[in-house]
């Protein structure tokens, strides 16, 4: 027996409205031998119907279709118990992009990348291996409801980040962070119990985080505001902060004016509520 045959192999559907995208991602797909193309459809009215006597595993999605886009379908999926896996297909939106990656759903952009591609089959076949349906269901959820809610006026920092390991979306809520350092390509969020790596650039995660309650510190440092103890010039002359946690690291010299003047505001305020005497 040939102990390199798949055990399980993804049943996908296509649905982009353009015949030479459907036509372009099959070719890129059939060289995956792993893989099966159910079918390819135009709309998302097509789509419906595949899947209503289908059983099908992944979804490759184009966003932006006439009639009915594929966030209609999204939604539509996101109510099920353990709906498809979707891949979304677009053309370069740098707001659509972070949306799909703050919630750790794969997409891959026009003209399509084979390297890319192949990472997102990777992943997929990860978590249908893991039965990984249930944490991807509440992802997916959440990204609808925020494509839903963009229409809002008001400004809504992020609360939570969606994380990606291997065959796993784990849900990390910001209020259980207490500062983050650049690691690579990667962000360390650091808890009271462990520390998460979460794929984002630091322009990116700055500026969706509350700066009433996140401050940055130094080029690849962002700390809760409630978590600066006290700061002291150490030894190399670099200011260094010591954390309510009991971590320590260096204040750039940009940032240490406004440090300071965050520690003021706390240390006063314990003194209000009399926490300090």
């Amino acid at each position: 027996m040939n102990q390199n045959l798949p055990t399980f192999i993804p049943r996908a559907l296509i649905v982009d409205d353009e015949e030479l995208g459907r036509k372009n991602l099959q070719c890129a797909i059939d060289e995956h031998s792993n893989w099966s193309i159910v079918a390819q459809v135009s709309s998302v009215a097509e789509a419906r119907n595949i899947l209503a006597s289908e059983q099908i595993d992944v979804i490759f999605l184009d966003i932006q279709m006439p009639e009915e886009t594929g966030l209609q379908l999204a939604r539509e999926l996101s109510t099920q118990e353990a709906p498809p896996l979707i891949i979304f297909v677009t053309v370069f939106n740098e707001h659509a992009i972070e949306a799909f990656e703050l919630h750790a759903l794969d997409y891959l952009l026009k003209p399509l990348n084979d390297t890319r591609l192949a990472k997102a089959l990777e992943r997929a076949e990860s978590m249908l291996s893991l039965q990984q349906k249930a944490d991807y269901r509440k992802a997916l959820r959440r990204y609808v409801e925020d494509e839903n809610s963009k229409t809002q006026p008001t400004q809504e920092y992020w609360q939570q980040v969606c994380v990606r390991s291997i065959g796993k979306i784990e849900t990390v809520f910001l209020s259980d962070v207490l500062w983050i350092e650049a690691q690579g390509n990667y962000m360390q969020l650091h808890t009271d119990a462990r520390a998460i790596l979460y794929r984002a650039p630091m322009t990116r995660l700055v500026k969706h985080l509350d700066p009433k309650i996140f401050m940055r510190i130094h080029r690849g440092t962002i700390v809760r505001k409630d978590q600066i103890a006290s700061i002291y010039v150490a030894a190399d002359n670099y200011y260094k902060m010591v954390m309510r946690c009991g971590d320590q690291t260096q204040i750039s010299e940009r940032y240490i004016a406004s440090v300071k003047e965050a520690l003021d505001k706390q240390n006063s305020s314990l003194l209000a509520t009399g926490i300090w005497k």
